[in-house]
């Protein structure tokens, strides 16, 4: 019994002996040394969340009248979501004036001729300066007897990879440039040409980018010069679009607007390109309704694209064709 005692009360003061040198040990560290091993690794920071853009989503417009269709590309992706109706096509009017003034300087750029027609027929929508650019690079009036578009919308579908695009449908106006039949798809298509240097040629696209940048003049009468053939044209999916957006850089835009007496109806298109996406919106409604109707369309469908949403959570992207 005495040395089971005895063999207790050993144990113990081995036990009670370690306990005592850890700190001891502990205690004769410097100062430096206790403070690093008490140290502990910080957590990295969190990534910054990504800055806000266009992405595929459910948009919702109140809308009177015959046609309204859109679409948008992701640039990097390529992938293209939009209306269910976005292959449906209507006339251009002044949005083909992109590609008229990209095909001129691909053809033409370093002659010493036509960059003021470029810059009034974007800047200003300018038709008759679109006319002289369209007739420099073989647009012609004349309707082709096989049916098929003239040689400068041919050469805007092949280049481009365009697949709704054709000549216009109206009789009487079907060799005119501002009555070529084209998708939203097909729109944004052609503004990722025109940003990618297929349009314009590496020399010239970040020159004509810039001139699609500077688009003036708003909706206003006094911007409108309908008779002379030219109006302000900044206006639309610009207006949509939050300061977190418009600050990444510049957004290079084209219109397209006409109030066509044949069918009594204002024929509206918007178009914008950036690095990272192409935007388009057409639409066709009454002559009851103004301009400023249509380029409010464009702003409600850009604002409602706009991911994350000002004080929302990020927008989950929809399946492709969602209105």
């Amino acid at each position: 019994m005495r040395s089971r005692v005895t063999l207790v009360l050993a144990v113990l003061a081995i036990l009670l002996g370690g306990a005592i040198l850890v700190p001891a040990a502990y205690a004769r560290l410097s100062p430096d040394e206790a403070e690093a091993g008490e140290q502990t690794v910080a957590a990295p920071p969190p990534a910054p969340p990504p800055p806000p853009t266009l992405a595929a989503g459910t948009v919702s417009v109140d809308f009177e009248g015959e046609f309204f269709s859109w679409a948008l590309m992701d640039r990097e992706s390529g992938e293209i979501s939009g209306s269910k109706n976005m292959a449906a096509t209507s006339s251009t009017e002044s949005m083909i004036k992109a590609w008229i003034a990209a095909d001129f300087l691909r053809q033409h750029g370093d002659e010493d001729l036509g960059k003021g027609e470029v810059r009034r027929a974007i800047r200003d929508s300018d038709d008759n300066a679109t006319n002289f650019l369209y007739h420099m690079i073989g647009g012609t009036y004349r309707v082709p007897a096989n049916g098929e578009p003239g040689p400068v919308i041919k050469r805007a579908i092949k280049t481009c990879g365009l697949t709704d695009t054709k000549r216009g449908n109206v009789a009487g106006y079907e060799g005119w440039w501002s009555f070529t039949q084209m998708s939203p798809r097909d729109a944004v298509r052609l503004g990722n040409c025109i940003a990618d240097g297929r349009a314009a040629g590496p020399k010239w696209t970040d020159w004509l980018l810039n001139e699609m940048s500077k688009v003036r003049g708003s909706t206003a009468d006094k911007d409108q010069h309908e008779a002379d053939g030219w109006g302000g044209g900044r206006w639309g999916i610009i207006d949509g679009l939050p300061e977190s957006i418009t600050s990444q850089g510049p957004v290079s835009m084209k219109n397209g607007w006409t109030r066509l007496h044949y069918d009594r109806s204002w024929h509206v298109n918007c178009l914008a390109v950036t690095e990272k996406w192409s935007l388009a919106v057409m639409l066709r409604y009454p002559f009851g309704r103004s301009l400023d109707y249509g380029a409010d369309v464009c702003a409600s469908v850009a604002a409602q694209l706009v991911t994350p949403q000002p004080g929302g959570a990020l927008k989950v992207p929809q399946q492709p064709g969602k209105l």
